[in-house]
C-alpha cells in the first residue's frame, strides 16, 4: 500500500513541475529569439543550470545524512524554486537568465536528495512502485503546465510580453506546492547526528554501477536542444508546447509501468532499456521532418522516465547512506550533463547542427552498445 506521504510529495512535485513546464518550452526561444543570444549562450545557460541543479545535491545529501535533517531542506528547496521562477520575466540578457535559472535550480538541488530519502523511507520495500507513482504525479504536473503554456500561446500569441507574463504566472502553482510541503508532508523520525560519516562498500558499488548513466548524459541532447531542433525543422513556436505534452504524457502513462518492471526484472536491466530509448530519440532528430520530431519527443519521454525511476530505485534498494548516494548521483549527473550541454551548444553554434548530432549519436551509441553487451554477458555468465 502506498503511504500517504508519498502521495503528498507527489502533489508537491505536481504543482512545482507544472510551474517548471510553463517555462521550459519557451525559455530557449526567449533566449535565442527574444533576447537575440546565440546557441552557445543557450548551451551555457543549460550547463550552468544543470551543474547547479545537480552538483549541490551532493552537499544537501551529505547534510541530510550527517545531521539527520530531511524535511527542512525539502521545504527550503521548494521555497527557493517557487520564488525565483517568476523573476525570469524581468530578465533582459542571457546573464540574468543564467543567474535566475541557477537560483531556481539551486532550490531543486537543496530538496532532491532529502526528498528521495523521504520517498525511500515511506516507500519501504516497494521502491519501484513508490518512485513510479511519485514520477507519475510529477510528470502529470509537467503535462498540465505544458497544456497551460500551449493555451496561453495559442490564445494570446507568442510575443515577448506574453512570454514574460507566463513567467510571472508560475508563482501560483509554486506557492500551492510550498503550502503542501510545509503543512501536509511528514518528516522522517528524528535521526541521530552521525559522529563519523563515510560511504560503505555497498554505497561505492552503487555509484560504480551507475557510471554508464553518467557517461550517457555526457552525449545526450537536453530538452532545450530538442526544442531548438523542432524550431529548426519548422514546427511553429505555438505548437512546441504540444511536443512537451507528448513527452510528459508518455511519461505519465508509462511511469508506474516502469516501476512494476523495475521490481520484477531489476533496476539495472531497465536502465539498459532506457539507453535504447534515448538512442532512438537521438536518431529521430536527424531527419528534417516534423513527424520524426514528434517521435523523438515520445522517445525522450520514455528515456527520461525509465532511466530516472530505475536509477533512483536502484539507489533506494542497494545503498546504505541513501541521501548521500542520491547526492553523489545528482552531482555526477551535473558534471556530465553540464559538460554535454556546453559542448553540444558550442558545436551547434560553431559547426552546425549536424556536428552536434554526430557527437551525440556516436557518443551515446557507444555507451549504449557497451552497456547492453555488458548486461547481456553478465546475465549469460550468471546462468
Amino acid at each position: 500500500m502506498i503511504h500517504k506521504n508519498v502521495v503528498y510529495l507527489g502533489l508537491v512535485s505536481f504543482f512545482t513541475d507544472m510551474a517548471t513546464a510553463m517555462i521550459n518550452p519557451i525559455l530557449p526561444i526567449f533566449v535565442v529569439v527574444t533576447l537575440h543570444e546565440g546557441m552557445d549562450k543557450l548551451g551555457l545557460i543549460v550547463a550552468i543550470a544543470t551543474f547547479v541543479s545537480y552538483a549541490l545535491r551532493l552537499l544537501s545529501g551529505y547534510i541530510s545524512d550527517r545531521f539527520g535533517i530531511v524535511k527542512p531542506l525539502v521545504v527550503a528547496g521548494y521555497g527557493l524554486s517557487a520564488l525565483s521562477k517568476p523573476l525570469i520575466g524581468f530578465a533582459h540578457s542571457y546573464k540574468s537568465v543564467a543567474a535566475l535559472r541557477a537560483l531556481e535550480r539551486m532550490g531543486k538541488a537543496l530538496r532532491s536528495a532529502p526528498k528521495d530519502a523521504l520517498l525511500a523511507h515511506f516507500g519501504q520495500k516497494s521502491t519501484g512502485r513508490t518512485f513510479g507513482l511519485h514520477k507519475t504525479l510529477d510528470i502529470a504536473g509537467e503535462l498540465t503546465g505544458s497544456l497551460l503554456v500551449f493555451g496561453a500561446l495559442w490564445l494570446w500569441g507568442s510575443g515577448e510580453e506574453q512570454m514574460r507574463s507566463i513567467f510571472f504566472w508560475t508563482l501560483v502553482p509554486g506557492l500551492v506546492a510550498l503550502f503542501i510541503v510545509i503543512f501536509l508532508v511528514q518528516d522522517v523520525p528524528k535521526q541521530p547526528k552521525v559522529q563519523k560519516w563515510a560511504l560503505d562498500s555497498s554505497d561505492k558499488k552503487v555509484v560504480k554501477e551507475l557510471g554508464f548513466y553518467f557517461l550517457f548524459l555526457l552525449f545526450f541532447f537536453g530538452e532545450a536542444f530538442f526544442t531548438m531542433r523542432a524550431k529548426d525543422v519548422g514546427i511553429p513556436v505555438a505548437l512546441i508546447p504540444l511536443l512537451f505534452v507528448l513527452s510528459t504524457l508518455t511519461q505519465t502513462l508509462t511511469s508506474y509501468l516502469s516501476g512494476i518492471l523495475i521490481d520484477r526484472f531489476g533496476a539495472l536491466r531497465i536502465l539498459g532499456l532506457s539507453y535504447l530509448f534515448g538512442m532512438a530519440a537521438i536518431l529521430a532528430l536527424w531527419p528534417k521532418e516534423e513527424l520524426f520530431i514528434w517521435i523523438a519527443y515520445a522517445l525522450l519521454g520514455l528515456f527520461t522516465v525509465f532511466s530516472l525511476n530505475a536509477a533512483r530505485a536502484f539507489i533506494a534498494s542497494a545503498a546504505t547512506h541513501r541521501a548521500s548516494v542520491y547526492g553523489i548521483f545528482y552531482a555526477a549527473v551535473a558534471l556530465c550533463g553540464a559538460a554535454g550541454a556546453y559542448l553540444i551548444g558550442w558545436l551547434w553554434e560553431r559547426l552546425g547542427v549536424e556536428a552536434a548530432l554526430w557527437y551525440s549519436t556516436l557518443g551515446a551509441g557507444s555507451v549504449a552498445l557497451i552497456y547492453t553487451t555488458k548486461v547481456r554477458f553478465g546475465t549469460a555468465r550468471s546462468r
